[in-house]
Formats: structure tokens, C-alpha cells, sequence
């Protein structure tokens, strides 16, 4: 039982970077995932290689893997195929020009992965955190087509413009979500610590409060007296939305369609959803993939269940032969400018072209409308900061006012 025990047990693999010379007497190098040095000197050996140095490397824990990373890895290996590079070689450069351990072990594990004869697109497949559906398929489709650095090079472009519009909207919503927060902690503060003070120099006054002064120490009491339940509530009430955002399709239909509608953001989050979805079917209709399995990848990655849904609705009536443009309109979710450019595109024959164009439009679009959101939200901020606390401030002294008066 105990041998049959160990034989289930994993073997634990490491990295080992190597020396030898091969049988020219040439010096080369590299690195091997495996479980021991005599793993490595026996695997060497059956290559004609003779090893002069085996050395474990040490892979320190580095930090979160983001996207940026992901693009930058796309951009470089693309770069790296066309100047002739050969694959594995490429990794090991994108591997060790790596400033984040996590990283670094990532990029080596899947060229462990194509070292061992496993295709491209299967390697990265084994890490769905990091390379979705749309990734794996279209580098899949290049390397069937011979073209992998020319899709490499579309999917690091498409990678750069997504993240340009995520950054754009993150850096729009910074200032106002920052300001706001403060506001809240010094709210907080007033009424947990500066208005209890108050209160106690007011009952030394001996007369009446006004009306203001007196909602806002019993706000003040209530916030003393009960904070945590305040808090807790508030944490307990944020947490079970994201849960139920995370698990409940309806939940989510129903937050994209608020986010949609929204007064100030809401037009932004549209243009920006179109512009991720007519760039997603853009590169995959580019890059060969038939156009009802390249819809399968465009709902998930426009960001927006709402978008999602029309495109597995879309995608039902392209398949039984619906032309994409009556199909989009159909849809009901797209402007009339992107169904003339879909309409030209399919009567021409240059679909991927037309969408690529309508995308560049949505995403001018974005950039204008994040540039004017700002000098449309600091006046706005000012404004609810000047009513909350001015009110606050206002209120307190109200007392204060009225006693120098009597005097």
C-alpha cells in the first residue's frame, strides 16, 4: 500500500539552469524544468550535449501577474519571432528580462511546457488566469496558418488598446472616488470625535439648539453609539452584492444594464464595451477564425453582460444564416453607425477592416469623453463636499452664532 502510495505522489519539479558544449565544442546554455540534477545530465546526454554545469535556480515569490504584463510578454515575443528568434530562445530572454519573479516562473514553466513538444496554444491553455479563450485561439490559428509573429503582433496591438481604455476610465474615476473617500473619513471623524466635543460645550449653554444643531448631534449619537453596527452593515451589505453580483447572471444583467444607463458614466461604459467588442471581432475575423466561432470569444470579452447576451443571441442567428449586420440589429445594443459600417463591410468583403475602423471611432469617442469628464466631475465634487461638510461645519457653529448674538 505504501508503494503504491508513493507512486501517486507527484514528482516535485524544479528549474535548473545549465552549461555544456554540444558536439561541435560549442558553449551553450539554458535552463530545464525537472525533478533533480540527474534528470537534467540524463535528458542532456540523449541530446549530444556535454554538461559542464547544472545549477537550481532560485525562483523568489514576486508579485501579481497583470495585464500589462501579459501585453508587454505578446508585444516582445512577437517582436523576437519576426527578427528570427527561435521560440524557446525568445522565452528565455522575455523570461529573464523579467523584473517580477512571478513572472519569470510563469513564462519558464510554459517553455518547460513547448520544450517537451506541447503546441504553443496548449501551454497556454494551462493557464486560463492569464491567457483567456480569445489569446489561446488566435495564437492557435497562427500556428496552424504559419503566421504565429503576425498574430502575435495583432493580439499585443489588441492588448494595447484595451488596456489605453481601462486605463483611461480608471484615471477618470481616481480624483473623484480619492476626494470622496477623504470626505467620508472626515465625515467619520467629525462625527465620532469633533461633534461629541461640541455637544458637551452646547449643554454647558444652557438654552435651546437649532433645529440643525440638533439632527446632526443625534446623527452624532447614533454614529457613537452604534459604529460598528454602521460599519459592519455596510461591509455586510457590500459583500453580499459582490456575492451575489459574482454568482447570479440576473444580478449581473441587472448592474451592466444600470452601469449602461447611467447618467454621467453610463455613456462612457457603452462606448467603451463597443469599442472592446468590435476590436475583439475585428482580430479574430482577421486572423481567419470563421465568424461564428470568433463570436464565442467577443461576448466574454466586451466586459458587459448585457453584450454578452446579445452576442450569444447574435451568434444563434449567424449560424442559421442571418447576415451579421441584420443579426447586430436584431441585437438592439448597437448604434446605426456601427451597422452601416458592418453592412459595408460584408457587401465589400472587408469586414475585419470596417469593424477595426468603427473600433478607432469608438475609442476617440472614449478618450474625448474621459478628457471632458473631469472638468465635469471636479465641480460637481466641490459642490456635494461644499453641502456635506459646509453643512457640518454650518450647523455647529449655528450655537455658537446665536450666543453672540444674546450677549
Amino acid at each position: 500500500m505504501a508503494s503504491i502510495a508513493l507512486a501517486k505522489t507527484p514528482v516535485r519539479e524544479f528549474t535548473f539552469a545549465w552549461e555544456g558544449r554540444d558536439r561541435s565544442g560549442k558553449t551553450i546554455r539554458g535552463e530545464m524544468r525537472a525533478g533533480g540534477e540527474a534528470v537534467v545530465n540524463s535528458t542532456l546526454r540523449r541530446q549530444g550535449i556535454l554538461v559542464t554545469r547544472v545549477q537550481k535556480r532560485r525562483i523568489r515569490k514576486g508579485g501579481r501577474i497583470r495585464e500589462k504584463d501579459i501585453a508587454l510578454f505578446t508585444r516582445q515575443l512577437s517582436t523576437m519571432l519576426r527578427a528570427g528568434v527561435p521560440l524557446l530562445q525568445s522565452f528565455d530572454i522575455v523570461a529573464k528580462g523579467s523584473a517580477n519573479a512571478a513572472v519569470t516562473k510563469l513564462f519558464t514553466d510554459i517553455r518547460g511546457d513547448v520544450e517537451t513538444g506541447t503546441a504553443l496554444s496548449q501551454a497556454f491553455r494551462k493557464y486560463p488566469l492569464y491567457f483567456d479563450s480569445l489569446y489561446c485561439n488566435l495564437v492557435g490559428a497562427g500556428e496552424q496558418a504559419g503566421i504565429l509573429d503576425d498574430l502575435l503582433d495583432r493580439l499585443a496591438t489588441y492588448k494595447e488598446k484595451m488596456q489605453a481604455i481601462r486605463g483611461q476610465i480608471k484615471s477618470a474615476l481616481f480624483y473623484p472616488s480619492a476626494v470622496l473617500t477623504v470626505a467620508a473619513l472626515v465625515v467619520t471623524v467629525i462625527m465620532l470625535f469633533v461633534v461629541p466635543a461640541f455637544k458637551q460645550v452646547f449643554e454647558s449653554f444652557g438654552a435651546g439648539l437649532p433645529a440643525p444643531t440638533q439632527i446632526v448631534i443625534a446623527i452624532s449619537d447614533f454614529f457613537v453609539d452604534y459604529w460598528y453596527l454602521v460599519f459592519g452593515s455596510i461591509g455586510a451589505v457590500g459583500y453580499f452584492l459582490l456575492q451575489a453580483w459574482r454568482r447570479s447572471p440576473k444580478v449581473q444583467m441587472a448592474v451592466d444594464r444600470a452601469l449602461l444607463r447611467a447618467p454621467i458614466f453610463g455613456p462612457i461604459v457603452r462606448k467603451a464595451t463597443i469599442a472592446r467588442w468590435l476590436r475583439t471581432l475585428s482580430t479574430m475575423f482577421a486572423a481567419g477564425v470563421p465568424l461564428v466561432e470568433a463570436l464565442d470569444s467577443v461576448g466574454g470579452a466586451s466586459g458587459n453582460y448585457v453584450y454578452l447576451m446579445a452576442t450569444k443571441k447574435i451568434q444563434q442567428e449567424v449560424s442559421t444564416g442571418t447576415s451579421l449586420t441584420v443579426a447586430m440589429q436584431n441585437a438592439d445594443v448597437f448604434p446605426n453607425m456601427v451597422l452601416q459600417m458592418s453592412a459595408i463591410g460584408e457587401e465589400s468583403g472587408s469586414l475585419d477592416a470596417m469593424l477595426s475602423r468603427a473600433a478607432d471611432v469608438f475609442e476617440r469617442e472614449v478618450d474625448e469623453a474621459v478628457a471632458s469628464l473631469s472638468s465635469l466631475l471636479e465641480p460637481l465634487i466641490m459642490v456635494i463636499l461644499g453641502v456635506v461638510i459646509g453643512g457640518l461645519v454650518v450647523a455647529m457653529y449655528l450655537p455658537i452664532f446665536k450666543l453672540g448674538q444674546v450677549v
